[in-house]
């Protein structure tokens, strides 16, 4: 899955039922997710990671296959982590480079450890 990166948009809110915008401190295993398209999790500031613990729950444990949105204070620092952990898109705090955060997906192309999308260790894979 690769992360789709994009600026902030602060007044775009959820247009539809469609869209669940989950703060920070809400446990994903509480929402009905029927019908969610996508679930944006919110980062009030950028050194602030519950919305990492809601990603992996939302992927592993809820087994939900729809779209984990990063907003608020998204730096491109934290993209390759948001990758791991299975948000699939992110919306960019409005002074990041986009070009920065695509820059920084590609930096590593497999990782040793599992993680939320790929669950198997690198030395178990074939």
């Amino acid at each position: 899955m690769e992360l789709l990166i994009a600026r902030t948009s602060p007044t775009e809110a959820p247009v539809d039922a469609s869209v669940l915008r989950l703060a920070n401190d809400v446990d994903p295993s509480t929402c009905v997710l029927e019908g969610i398209q996508r679930v944006e999790l919110q980062f009030p500031r950028f050194a602030d990671g519950r919305a990492y613990s809601q990603a992996v729950m939302l992927r592993r444990r809820l087994g939900y296959q729809g779209d984990i949105r990063a907003v608020g204070d998204v730096l491109i620092d934290q993209v390759q982590q948001m990758s791991r952990t299975g948000f699939s898109s992110a919306e960019l705090r409005a002074d990041q480079s986009l070009d920065k955060a695509q820059a920084q997906l590609q930096r590593f192309a497999d990782f040793y450890q599992g993680d939320a999308v790929q669950s198997q260790p690198r030395f178990s894979r074939t």
